[in-house]
């Protein structure tokens, strides 16, 4: 077995900054206690919808008007019940919404581009901060609040939105569950987008035809957060479908100019600050902790993906974790994946958000039984980058033509690999 198997030439490894944490990243303060806590406090995130960026991506996609409009049905509501129905009908809205204008339902609304995925993510932030200022006539306790801002969030991220008739298998349909994640790293360049999340929004409820016939694919989006992560929202989202669906698999933003198949994910947080500014360097965890394992691995056919010619990026079979070896003290680099016994520092897929998930998917298919016979891992997209002389986030635009070809061509590579994972002949095991 080597290292990387190559689809096409190898290129040089360039880590996007925030897949492997710097040892040095810190945490930021902590959040108040739910007991004192201001309702009316926006978080880290929901503060960064005051900068010019946010606020023009949101006017060039018509999707400013989505936050004042969640207010006023808000303010509409006079129980908590009557809250608990706007919520989860205006989080499906903006999912659907955002979903209709990827695949060029409706019209855009604006001059960005339909596959942008960015103008969710600020709506949904526009309404998370309306949802946590809200002053209803009756009273409304924090845990009812939060009650409600979890709904919003499994709404409007399409995690509530997964349909699947189970009368498509009769019909030879099979069945694809994807996940994508939010923007990151937007205090380095808050332009930026998550090919990832673009894949999800073009993707849902779609049928792509494969050599082995149709597959319908189903998406959900997830917060680049580790306390949603602690809390359980992977398993909560994706313990239902998996045992109902032929493949699954969670992607992310990677790599310069390179897909990646994880072959292995480690259970390990680095520490690496999220989305909120928080940083987290311990053990994945996870229920029942004493039979949790320091590694689980792909079941996806990256043999058939690597080799197939599915897009304009080079596919590779990475083997490669970090691992503190039994009875050693010190991190050591294991280009052909992790040795017995010993302890997960990186999984293939670095020590952040990308991995986890890629951990947790994983370990719930093994745990629900699937490993023989579910196909199942995680891709890693390449980074999207501005175009040349637009790499400044200080002067630079929200988008140009590089920036979102690139973003069209990772897309419909994904998608050219879910074909082929689907149509593979069955589960490969690392």
């Amino acid at each position: 077995m080597t290292h990387i198997r190559v689809r096409t030439g190898v290129l040089g490894l360039a880590l996007v900054a925030g897949l492997v944490a710097p040892a040095t990243a810190t945490a930021a303060p902590p959040a108040p206690s739910p007991a004192s806590a201001s309702a009316s406090a926006p978080t880290v995130e929901e503060r960064r919808l005051d900068g010019e960026v946010p606020r023009e991506i949101l006017r060039r996609s018509g999707f400013a008007g989505v936050a004042p409009a969640f207010s006023r049905g808000l303010d509409r509501a006079d129980s908590y019940r009557e809250a608990r129905r706007v919520v989860a009908r205006e989080g499906t809205a903006l999912w659907r919404r955002a979903v209709d204008r990827a695949q060029g339902r409706g019209p855009a609304r604006g001059d960005l581009s339909r596959d942008d995925d960015r103008p969710l993510y600020w709506a949904r932030l526009g309404m998370t901060r309306e949802l946590r200022a809200w002053a209803p006539g009756f009273r409304l306790s924090e845990g009812r609040r939060a009650a409600l801002l979890d709904v919003l969030e499994q709404a409007s991220r399409g995690q509530s939105d997964l349909r699947l008739p189970r009368g498509e298998r009769d019909e030879g349909v099979k069945r694809v569950l994807l996940t994508g994640f939010d923007p990151f790293t937007l205090d380095r360049d808050i332009r930026i987008s998550n090919p990832s999340g673009a894949t999800a929004l073009a993707l849902d409820g779609t049928v792509i035809d494969t050599p082995d016939g149709p597959a319908r694919v189903e998406t959900a989006v997830f917060p680049v957060r580790w306390r949603d992560f602690a809390e359980g929202a992977v398993e909560r989202a994706l313990r239902p479908y998996l045992p109902r669906v032929d493949l699954f698999t969670t992607v992310s933003q990677g790599r310069v100019g390179r897909f990646d198949v994880e072959r292995t994910n480690g259970a390990w947080r680095g520490g690496f600050a999220d989305n909120e500014n928080v940083s987290r360097t311990e053990t994945v965890p996870v229920a029942d902790p004493a039979t949790q394992p320091q590694w689980t691995t792909t079941t996806l056919p990256y043999g058939a993906i690597t080799a197939a010619d599915t897009g304009r990026f080079p596919v590779y079979d990475n083997t490669s974790v970090t691992e503190i070896p039994a009875g050693g003290t010190e991190p050591v680099v294991r280009p052909e994946g992790p040795t017995p016994g010993s302890t997960a520092r990186a999984g293939g897929g670095g020590d952040y958000l990308s991995n986890e998930i890629a951990y947790r998917a994983t370990l719930l298919r093994d745990r629900l039984g699937l490993r023989g016979t579910l196909p199942g891992g995680h891709v890693h997209t390449p980074v999207l980058q501005f175009g040349a002389g637009n790499t400044d986030p200080a002067t630079g635009a929200v988008t140009d033509p590089a920036f979102v070809q690139s973003r069209l061509d990772i897309v419909a590579q994904v998608r050219a690999i879910v074909a082929t994972a689907v149509s593979a002949p069955g589960p490969d095991r690392g």
